[in-house]
């Protein structure tokens, strides 16, 4: 028997930002509040095929790069429509020290947490 990634737990200065930023990104809704922590993740709720992302509140400046980022597909649109989507949504390009002949791209999220669109795109769950 394995284990399954139920929940990634994501630090933030604001929570509300990031959840309604990532609900955007993923198509996730507010599953759980508990204090300041909001827990979002897929319509049919946790357990699910997808984990569910914990944005836990830290007022604790971010340094460096973080150890873990998320890659992310489009699953109805193709890589160029994606990032104009992700960047009207609020991400921003970001630069890890690319050399620009990636196949992929990295971008930001409002708080400045890095995640990287990928190129290939996935079927719907």
């Amino acid at each position: 028997m394995a284990s399954r990634i139920s929940e990634l737990i994501l630090k933030c200065r604001d929570p509300e930002l990031l959840a309604r930023f990532w609900c955007g990104v993923l198509d996730f809704v507010e599953l759980d509040r508990e204090g300041d922590d909001i827990e979002i993740g897929p319509r049919e709720g946790f357990g699910g095929a997808q984990p569910t992302i914990i944005l836990a509140r830290d007022d604790q400046p971010r340094t460096g790069l973080l150890r873990l980022h998320i890659d992310i597909n489009a699953v109805d649109r193709d890589q160029d429509a994606e990032l104009e989507r992700l960047l009207a949504l609020g991400a921003r390009p970001a630069d890890v020290g690319q050399t620009g002949e990636e196949s992929w791209h990295v971008l930001a999220d409002p708080e400045g947490n890095e995640f990287c669109l990928l190129r290939r795109r996935l079927d719907p769950l």
